[in-house]
């Protein structure tokens, strides 16, 4: 899904493989992440390989076992928790400034992210999963859009890295929740379109938690 972009290093190429790959599941919660395999898998060297993944423990994704090498950070419900209420904390004081500088192009750039949204949530509902990955990433682009007129770059930062995680819980159970999504998706735009925040931030809580519920019905940690 990933490609190598134009000048971008070999250090920040495989940065950004491995930590997709921690997201979608290719790499297990839990699983070892021994050097001599990773330096196949991702034809880099192990110093470029440690930098990596010592980058990847300070984002909370790898944990370093000393001697004995890095782990996938596992996953738990307490985790998932304090992340979903860390992610509805941020996100709503975002929209809160988003939706009051937000202009057209801002609703352009919304309605657009919007459409490709529905669009792979309708293949989603078809029972189609072969195309997940895309699924979420255009969740992870409407979410960012919502806040993308706030006016902070690091909060939108923060959020990304706070996003990243909840995604990550999301892949595991693969936790589509049909029409209730979609519905709460098309709802946040109208919200945002109208400008009515208390409105957006009800939705949301109701988007993120019961996406909690639903993740965790599907997968008990």
């Amino acid at each position: 899904m990933l490609q190598k972009l134009l000048g971008e290093t070999v250090a920040e190429s495989s940065y950004r493989q491995i930590k997709a790959d921690i997201i979608f599941g290719r790499l297990s919660p839990g699983q070892k992440l021994k050097l001599e395999n990773l330096k196949a898998a991702y034809d880099t060297s192990v110093s470029t390989l440690r930098e990596v993944l010592n980058r990847l423990t300070s984002e909370g994704l790898v944990i370093a076992e000393g001697q004995r090498g890095f782990e996938v950070a596992p996953v738990s419900e307490a985790d998932l928790r304090e992340i979903a209420a860390l992610r509805l904390l941020l996100e709503e004081h975002a929209l809160d400034q988003s939706f009051a500088q937000g202009g057209v192009e801002w609703e352009a750039a919304l309605m657009a992210a919007h459409y490709k949204l529905a669009r792979m949530e309708e293949v989603m509902a078809s029972g189609d999963t072969s195309r997940a990955e895309d699924w979420k990433r255009y969740d992870w682009e409407f979410h960012q859009a919502l806040i993308s007129a706030c006016g902070s770059r690091l909060l939108m930062e923060t959020h990304s890295a706070v996003f990243d995680k909840y995604l990550r819980y999301q892949m595991v159970a693969l936790s589509y929740r049909g029409s209730v999504a979609e519905a709460e998706h098309r709802q946040l735009l109208e919200a945002a379109l109208a400008r009515d925040s208390a409105t957006a931030k009800t939705i949301l809580q109701r988007h993120i938690l019961d996406g909690v519920e639903h993740a965790l019905t599907k997968h008990r940690l």
